[in-house]
């Protein structure tokens, strides 16, 4: 039988692996960010109300445009993020990762670089790579935020075509703050003679302590805010993304995206959805909240643990455990290990000497916090 080496696929995607968490069958999963909140009855009930008219008349195509729910989802950025959107400036897609595809397609693609600033969310890389974008990745400090002086100077000298920032950024939870994001767009503007294009990518947006980025989008045409369903209305399985801009990104994406793209049915259930944001948002504030308790109980067992304005805190190896499996990437693939012994699933990122653990219900954030304190006592 014959292996992928032998089929004639391209150069740069030789060797590489496809994204994707490892889903074990343990008692409790918190590794991939997801809500751990089941769609409340009245919502599903909605849910199956839509889906069932919209299955009237699933022999014709769906509205291609999505404009009722782009409607929607202005009326909701509006509501929620301090800047008043109009549909012409929102667009949507099969979750954010097609929405960032699509900004690819359109503005990256063969000769042309993005730059992110790493350790960030790695499908940005991968989608890169995958519309066959140069891929570079910037500067960080120690404590994972952007070096806003090193990052402009390497804008400067790359003149990358696409920036990526990453707001609260994943794995590190770390939120950017609005003046950093505004040197790196003139950067980016005056690197090339048409500017480029800055993607804040706001997938936690709803989980911060600081407000949305959404307002500087406000004059400035090459500013684009992604968000997505997935984390705060609990809707992960649903693959709804969208993004908030200048009218004109939106018609450029239009001249990649694929004919009918969004389903009829998944733009009922995301109408649904939108029509119950002041449940599901309090769902939001009971995660924040249990997102702090383990921030504040994680740093009293010793673990380093950096500031978090997601869903998911990014805590390190204890003192106690430091050197214990031979340097920072193996204690950081031992600790996991040693967690999951303990029937908790937490996310190894491939950070040396860091991991990442979703925010669920209280229950299985106290088994989380069970499992560390006894690898703790394990390794006294």
């Amino acid at each position: 039988m014959s292996g992928i080496d032998d089929l004639p696929v391209r150069d740069e995607l030789r060797g590489k692996s496809p994204y994707g968490a490892p889903q074990l069958d343990v008692p409790v999963r918190l590794n991939t960010n997801e809500n751990p909140y089941p769609l409340p009855d009245e919502l599903v009930t909605d849910i199956a109300r839509r889906v069932t008219e919209a299955a009237r008349n699933l022999n014709r195509y769906p509205d291609r445009d999505a404009v009722e729910l782009r409607t929607a989802l202005a009326a909701y950025l509006t509501r929620t993020a301090g800047h008043r959107v109009e549909t012409a400036g929102v667009w949507a897609a099969n979750g954010s990762n097609e929405i960032l595809q699509q900004l690819l397609q359109t503005f990256g693609g063969p000769g042309r670089t993005a730059i992110g600033f790493d350790p960030s969310y790695s499908m940005h890389a991968l989608i890169a790579r995958g519309t066959g974008t140069g891929w570079v990745s910037g500067p960080r400090r120690e404590d994972f935020t952007i070096d806003v002086a090193a990052a402009t100077a390497e804008i400067a000298r790359l003149r990358p075509h696409v920036v990526f920032v990453c707001s609260p950024n994943n794995p590190t939870g770390t939120a950017v703050a609005a003046d950093t994001v505004l040197a790196l767009y003139e950067a980016a503007q005056a690197a090339r003679e048409r500017g480029a294009l800055v993607v804040i990518d706001e997938a936690y947006g709803e989980f911060s302590h600081q407000p949305s980025l959404l307002p500087l989008i406000a004059g400035r045409p090459r500013l684009v805010l992604s968000r997505t369903m997935s984390k705060a209305f609990g809707a992960a399985g649903l693959r709804l993304g969208y993004l908030a801009a200048d009218p004109a990104v939106v018609d450029a994406v239009q001249l990649v995206r694929l004919p009918y793209h969004l389903s009829a049915v998944t733009q009922a259930t995301a109408l649904a959805a939108l029509d119950h944001t002041a449940t599901l948002l309090g769902y939001v504030e009971q995660l924040k909240a249990e997102r702090d308790r383990l921030v504040t109980e994680l740093r009293a067992i010793g673990c380093p643990v950096t500031d978090s304005d997601a869903n998911f805190v990014q805590f390190g190896i204890p003192t106690a455990l430091t050197g214990r499996w031979g340097d920072p990437a193996a204690d950081s693939h031992g600790m996991w290990r040693a967690i999951l012994d303990h029937g908790v699933l937490v996310r190894d990122n491939g950070v040396p000497g860091w991991l990442r653990v979703s925010a669920g219900t209280p229950a299985e954030n106290d088994a989380f916090l069970d499992a560390v304190r006894a690898v703790l006592k394990e390794n006294e």
